[in-house]
C-alpha cells in the first residue's frame, strides 16, 4: 500500500472516514468477505483463495482489505490475472462502498466494465428460485441431497432456459476412498459454476432420478443484483469444500446473505450444513419464499404412469415397449382412444429414458458398440410410436406428477436424540442416544426419499446399573441402506454399506468394542398386502477386527432377508433375518434376527419399539426419539 504522503487527498479523506464510521466491522463488509469469527476468538474468511483478496492479509484482518480496495479502486490496472480493475473485478464492494461513503466518480479513474455488463444482460435478471435435487444414493456429495440457485428472467414462464448457480467440489480424487476422505477433510477445491437449467434438468431428473423442487424467492430486484455482482466476484475463486459443513447449501446460504445481509442463515450452522435442514431454514424465515413449484424426475413420472394402468393395460404396455406392432393387434385397438393414448405416452416416456440412460452410460468398445445397436433400435421403435400418436385424434393432456417424497422442509430435523430402556438378556439398562445426520428407514417419512436410509455419527451409550457400568453401546461412522423396489420397466439394484463400532462379548471380555465394516448387494421388491411393504433380499460381506476375536479380528459372508412395511401413514415396521458365516480369522456362524417398529407422534417425535436377538443375547427395547 502507498504511503500516507502519496496518497491522493480523496483516498485519504475516503480512509478516514471508514475508520471513523468503522465500516469495516459492519455486517455488510463481512458477509462480501465471508468472515466468520474463527477458534481463536478473531476472525477469518472462508474464501480461500489468495486471490480474492487485495490486501496480504485480508484473509483474517478485514481492515486492511477494505483499505486496499479502497486504494485499489483509484487504480487502473487489472487485478492479478483478471484482465479488468478493481471496480471491475469486485462491483458488488464497489457498489456498497459507493453507497455507504457516497463516492464521487469523478475524483476515480474511468472504469468501463464491458465484460460484466454483458454477463448481466446475457443472464437477464429479474427474480432468483432456489433448486432443491433430492438424495442421489449413487454419489456421497449428493446423498444427501443438493441446493442450487437459478435467476429467471425477464417475460419467460419456462424457465429451462434461465441460467444457474451451483457450487460443488473439483473432483481430483485418485480413488473412491480418497474421494472420501478429501470431501470430509477439505481435500477439494470448490467453485461457483454457472450452467442453463435444462443442462441440470437433464443430469439431475433424466440421469439420476432425482426429483427437484423449486422455490421463488421474494427478493428484490436490488437484492437480485447485488447477489450477481458478488457471484462475479467469485468466478474462479475456490474455497475448500467439505462435504458435511462448506458444501453447496452452506454456500448458497453466504450468497443469499450478501443479497440481504438482514438474514442470518449461516450462523445456523456450526457443525454441519445438510441441504433439507438449509431448505426447512429458508422456509421459516417470514416472506421469502412465495411459492414451490415440483419438477418430478422422468423416472417419477413413469412410476406414476404406471400406477394408472389397469390389470388389462400392463401386458400391454411391456409388449408396447418392445414391438409397436402391438397397436394392431384387438386388445389394443379395443381400447378407447384416450386409453390408447395413455398408453402410447408411457411407452413414449419409458423408451426415452432408456435411451437417456444408455447414451449416459460409459463403457469398453465392445459394450459400446452393443449398446449403440440396442439405442438405434429402440430409437426405431420411439419414432413408430410417436408416429401412431400423431393419428390418433386425442390432444396431449399433461399427466399431473406428484413426487414420491414430499417437501424437504415437510420432513423431521436430521439431529436425532433418544432415550430409552430395556434388558439384554435379563439384564437392564439405560441407553442414551445422539445421531448428526440424517433419517433411518424408520424415522417419519415425509421429506425424505422413501425407502432409503443415510447415517452418519450414531452413538448410543448404555447405563447398566446393576454393574454401575456406562458402555458404549455402538458409534455408526455411517449406515447408507438403499431399497429400490423392481418393476418390469425400471431397474435398480438394492444395497447397503455400514462402518462403525460396535460391542461384543469375547471369551476374555465383555463389551469390547469391534471395528465393523458391512456391505451388500441385492434385490428389492414391493406389494400392498396392508398399505406399501417392501420386501429385500441381501447378500452381503462383514469383515470385524478387536480384541474380542481370536486372532483379533473375523470375516466372511452371508445374506440378509426381511421386509420393510408401513401398516399406516404413521406406523412402520422393519422385520429382518441373518445368516453369516466366517471362515477367516476367528471362524463359525452367526444368526441375526431383528424386529424393529417406530410410530411418529409427530414430525419431530417417535416411538421405537425393538427386539433383536444377535450372538446368542436377546435384547429388548423402549426408545423415544426427538428431531431437530
Amino acid at each position: 500500500m502507498a504511503g500516507a504522503d502519496t496518497q491522493p487527498p480523496y483516498l485519504a479523506e475516503l480512509l478516514q472516514r471508514s475508520e471513523l464510521t468503522e465500516l469495516a466491522q459492519r455486517r455488510e463488509w463481512h458477509v462480501l468477505l465471508h468472515y466468520r469469527p474463527a477458534r481463536n476468538g478473531n476472525i477469518l474468511s472462508e474464501i480461500d483463495d489468495p486471490r480474492f483478496f487485495l490486501a496480504a492479509d485480508g484473509k483474517s484482518n478485514p481492515f486492511t482489505e477494505l483499505a486496499a480496495t479502497l486504494q485499489a479502486f483509484f487504480s487502473s490496472n487489472p487485478v492479478d490475472d483478471s484482465e479488468q480493475p478493481a471496480r471491475c473485478a469486485f462491483p458488488a464492494r464497489y457498489q456498497w462502498l459507493k453507497s455507504v461513503l457516497a463516492l464521487d466518480e469523478q475524483q476515480l479513474p474511468a472504469a468501463r466494465c464491458k465484460q460484466l455488463a454483458d454477463w448481466l444482460k446475457a443472464l437477464d435478471p429479474a427474480s432468483a428460485t432456489l433448486i432443491f435435487a433430492s438424495a442421489y444414493m449413487n454419489n456421497p456429495a449428493s446423498m444427501f441431497g443438493h441446493t442450487l440457485l437459478r435467476i429467471d428472467q425477464r417475460g419467460r414462464t419456462d424457465h429451462l432456459l434461465a441460467y444457474t448457480i451451483n457450487y460443488a467440489a473439483h473432483d481430483t480424487s485418485t480413488g473412491p476412498l480418497d474421494y472420501v476422505v478429501s470431501g470430509i477433510g477439505g481435500g477439494f477445491k470448490g467453485y461457483l459454476d454457472i450452467k442453463p437449467y435444462y443442462e441440470l434438468v437433464k443430469e439431475y431428473g433424466d440421469f439420476e432420478n432425482r426429483d427437484l423442487w423449486e422455490y421463488r424467492l421474494n427478493l428484490t430486484m436490488e437484492q437480485v443484483n447485488r447477489l450477481l455482482l458478488h457471484v462475479w466476484e467469485l468466478q474462479d475463486i475456490y474455497s475448500d469444500y467439505y462435504f458435511f459443513k462448506e458444501n453447496c447449501s452452506y454456500r448458497l446460504l453466504a450468497l443469499l446473505e450478501v443479497a440481504n445481509p438482514e438474514l442470518r442463515l449461516t450462523d445456523a450452522f456450526t457443525g454441519w450444513a445438510i441441504p433439507p435442514d438449509t431448505v426447512r431454514l429458508l422456509t421459516d424465515q417470514p416472506g421469502l419464499i412465495s411459492d414451490v413449484t415440483a419438477r418430478p424426475a422422468r423416472s417419477t413420472h413413469i412410476r406414476r404412469q404406471l400406477q394408472n394402468l389397469t390389470e388389462q393395460e400392463q401386458p400391454l404396455l411391456s409388449a408396447l415397449i418392445h414391438d409397436p406392432d402391438v397397436t394392431f393387434e384387438p386388445g389394443f385397438v379395443r381400447l378407447s382412444h384416450q386409453r390408447q393414448a395413455f398408453l402410447l405416452d408411457t411407452a413414449i416416456n419409458v423408451l426415452q429414458y432408456r435411451i437417456a440412460q444408455e447414451e449416459d452410460e460409459e463403457d469398453g468398445e465392445e459394450d459400446q458398440e452393443d449398446e449403440e445397436r440396442d439405442v438405434g433400435k429402440q430409437r426405431q421403435q420411439l419414432h413408430q410410436l410417436l408416429t401412431v400418436r400423431s393419428r390418433l385424434p386425442v390432444a396431449y393432456e399433461p399427466f399431473q406428477v406428484v413426487p414420491f417424497a414430499k417437501q424437504p422442509e415437510s420432513g423431521h430435523g436430521s439431529f436425532r436424540m433418544g432415550f430409552g430402556f430395556g434388558w439384554r438378556d435379563t439384564e437392564p439398562f439405560q441407553e442414551i442416544s445422539a445421531r448428526a445426520a440424517y433419517h433411518d428407514l424408520l424415522d417419519p417419512e415425509p421429506g425424505y426419499t422413501p425407502d432409503a436410509q443415510i447415517q452418519a455419527l450414531d452413538v448410543a451409550l448404555r447405563y447398566y446399573p446393576q454393574r454401575n457400568q456406562v458402555v458404549l453401546d455402538k458409534l455408526t461412522l455411517v449406515d447408507i441402506v438403499s431399497l429400490t423396489p423392481l418393476d418390469s420397466l425400471l431397474f435398480s439394484p438394492s444395497w447397503k454399506v455400514r462402518a462403525g463400532l460396535d460391542t461384543f462379548d469375547g471369551e476374555d471380555c465383555r463389551d469390547c468394542l469391534t471395528f465393523n465394516l458391512n456391505g451388500g448387494i441385492g434385490l428389492a421388491w414391493q406389494s400392498t398386502v396392508l398399505q406399501r411393504e417392501v420386501f429385500f433380499l441381501l447378500p452381503e460381506l462383514d469383515v470385524n477386527y478387536g480384541r474380542a476375536f481370536a486372532d483379533d479380528y473375523r470375516a466372511g459372508a452371508g445374506i440378509t432377508v426381511g421386509v420393510l412395511a408401513s401398516v399406516s401413514d404413521r406406523w412402520k415396521v422393519l422385520a429382518s433375518a441373518g445368516y453369516l458365516r466366517y471362515p477367516w480369522g476367528d471362524t463359525g456362524t452367526e444368526k441375526r434376527l431383528r424386529l424393529r417398529q417406530s410410530y411418529a407422534l409427530s414430525k419431530d417425535w417417535s416411538l421405537r419399539f425393538e427386539l433383536e436377538r444377535e450372538a446368542g443375547e436377546n435384547t429388548v427395547l423402549l426408545s423415544v426419539f426427538n428431531y431437530f
